[in-house]
């Protein structure tokens, strides 16, 4: 690939370390892109309030695609660009009722999103009481299932502490089909739904358009299945050495690990 006019990385499992840090070597690579005028864009299954910090360390303050896709977010005006996909009440109450049978014992969670990544009058995450965090964060509203379901939300989160993401999958889309857009972004028993249509690949369509540039031009890293749609729609998509069975064998190029600084590594032969 010629050098890219567009750069696209997940987070979690790619851009940032084991530990959850940015690399002092992966910030230099992404500050010379930025100074060579290459943007850079965060495209994450993260809500727009888990962007300062990675944004933070990186020196980016242009657009994030957050929410798989769900959500674009400016991170400098801490402003909520577009929301091009949520989920209503009533659809979140269908859905609910089909993960009942599908996968029985299952909890719910459900990422609102306001004008700003934390707005004081709408809780943007909100839980089950039995509610499994893989990331044991220990954020979230604990809420009746009523109130998880009762507000429009742009991600549907469902947990399951006796089955693994990929199992949760293929038993979602036996009853859901493709009446919404199911992924996951942990092997922990999580996967994540979102209107239909809503990919990481359409917010980073949406940033690219944005500003002039085509798939083309664009390089993109991930290592778990919601960054597949994005892989494959950039010109050259990069999957780092500890990424799923299924996007290791979907990516154009495979990189070392997030902990060997695998995007750094692919970055470092133009900038």
């Amino acid at each position: 690939m010629e050098k890219p006019r567009l750069i696209a990385s997940d987070v979690d499992g790619t851009l940032v370390t084991p530990m959850e840090q940015v690399a002092p070597r992966t910030a230099d690579v992404v500050a010379r892109a930025v100074d060579d005028g290459v943007p850079v864009i965060l495209v994450t299954g993260r809500p727009p309030r888990w962007i300062p910090p990675v944004a933070e360390a990186t020196g980016l303050t242009g657009y994030a695609v957050c929410a798989n896709g769900a959500v674009l977010y400016d991170i400098s005006e801490d402003r909520v660009v577009d929301v091009p996909g949520r989920l209503d009440p009533v659809h979140l109450n269908d859905l609910a009722e089909a993960l009942d049978h599908a996968l029985p014992g299952c909890t719910l969670a459900a990422e609102r999103i306001g004008t700003k990544a934390v707005d004081d009058d709408l809780r943007n995450f909100v839980i089950e009481a039995d509610y499994h965090n893989p990331w044991q964060d220990g954020e979230g509203v604990e809420a009746h299932r009523a109130e998880v379901l009762g507000h429009p939300a742009v991600k549907l989160l469902v947990s399951h502490r006796k089955m693994t993401s990929d199992e949760m999958a293929v038993a979602a889309r036996s009853v859901l089909g493709d009446s919404v857009h199911i992924t996951f972004s942990t092997g922990g028993g999580l996967i994540e739904i979102s209107s239909p249509g809503i990919t990481k690949a359409s917010g980073l369509a949406d940033v690219a358009e944005r500003l002039g540039v085509s798939a083309q031009e664009t390089i993109s890293f991930g290592d778990m299945p919601n960054d597949l749609p994005m892989l494959t729609w950039t010109g050259h998509g990069v999957a780092v050495a500890n990424a799923h069975p299924t996007v290791l064998e979907a990516a154009d190029e495979v990189t070392a690990s997030n902990a060997e600084h695998g995007v750094a590594q692919v970055l470092e032969r133009w900038f």
